[in-house]
This record gives C-alpha cells, sequence and structure tokens, in this order.
C-alpha cells in the first residue's frame, strides 16, 4: 500500500468536496429513509423466519 503526502492531501480534498456537498436530512426525509430501513429490516426478517420454518419441516418429514 503506497501512502504518500500526495495521496493523502488528494483523499482529504476529496472529503472536504464531499461534506460541503452534503447536507443534513430535514424531519421529512429522515422519518422516510427510517420507515424504509425498518420496513427492510422486518421484510429480511420474515423471509429468514419463513426459510427456518421450512427448513425444519422439511427436517422432520425424513
Amino acid at each position: 500500500m503506497n501512502l504518500n503526502k500526495e495521496s493523502m492531501a488528494n483523499f482529504i480534498k476529496q472529503c472536504q468536496r464531499v461534506l460541503k456537498v452534503s447536507k443534513k436530512p430535514d424531519r421529512e426525509e429522515y422519518i422516510n429513509v427510517a420507515k424504509v430501513t425498518g420496513i427492510g429490516i422486518i421484510l429480511i426478517g420474515v423471509i429468514g423466519f419463513i426459510i427456518s420454518i421450512i427448513g425444519q419441516l422439511i427436517q422432520g418429514t425424513g
């Protein structure tokens, strides 16, 4: 891994540019992101639960 002054300075400049462009989300946007994230977590949990139940049913009949 090559870490020299130029690459570090370039990385810092890129970070500063990203921070200048980014903005703090307003309340509505934050709530929407939280809802979508929560729905995704619940959906993944339900899919995992269904797969677990199917696995137990298959294992129990064999």
